[in-house]
């Protein structure tokens, strides 16, 4: 893949083969970056997982770096005026499950009750496609809507290995104090080592690279809980 040239500079400017700490590897991705925008900062986790293993599962980081989320909460209408109540952007039922039916996405997280799911489960053309499938093992299938609108408003991210075991989250922006990206770092390297699966092998977490949303990569110096 080719690069141009102020990513080729801003290898120069550290060793790529070189393992870093966090806190320096947050330092070093914030000195090379080179773009104009205020870029994402991005975590990327090889894992070692088994033919059929997977991890998959949502956190809250300790500093929040998003915009608020638009919530949409699929409910029956004698629960709408609870979920706008608890910071629902939308709330319904037939409505706004004809209008994702027609392709309408204008939000950024879907939460349903279960007894919505038989109809919103019908989504999964739409939904599914651009992730957006309300699900119970991301807590957005749930009875208690205040309580998951609380969390997805303070930033609840949810995070997935791909099919080649690796996982993809933001944990940051150039703009913020780098102290507080490592906190984060080391927060969500904590909660993805609790969620191993039971029977995965030694080296669960192969490597660990870290880089803004333009930028080279930077590994990081793990080192695996027991």
């Amino acid at each position: 893949m080719k690069h141009g040239k102020k990513y080729t500079d801003a290898l120069k400017k550290y060793d790529p083969a070189k393992s870093y700490t966090v806190a320096e590897a947050c330092k070093l991705v914030k000195d090379i970056h080179f773009a104009k925008f205020d870029e994402t900062v991005e975590l990327a986790v090889s894992l070692k997982l088994g033919k059929n293993q997977t991890v998959r599962d949502t956190l809250v980081f300790p500093h929040q770096f998003t915009a608020e989320k638009r919530v949409l909460v699929f409910c029956k209408e004698d629960r709408v005026k609870e979920a706008m109540d608890a910071g629902a952007t939308y709330a319904g039922s037939t409505e706004f499950i004809d209008k994702v039916k027609g392709g309408w996405t204008d939000f950024d997280i879907a939460v349903a009750t279960p007894d919505m799911m038989k109809d919103v489960g019908r989504l999964g053309m739409v939904l599914g496609r651009k992730g957006l499938m309300p699900n119970p093992k991301t807590g957005t299938v749930t009875n208690d809507i205040a309580n998951a609108i609380s969390e997805l408003k303070k930033g609840r991210t949810e995070f997935r290995a791909d099919k080649t075991g690796v996982v993809h989250i933001p944990v940051g922006k150039i703009s913020m104090n780098e102290g507080d990206t490592a906190e984060n770092i080391t927060t969500f390297l904590a909660e993805l080592n609790r969620k191993k699966p039971v029977d995965a092998k030694n080296g669960f977490i192969r490597s660990v690279s870290l880089s803004s949303s333009m930028g080279p990569g930077v590994w990081i110096d793990y080192k695996e809980e027991a």
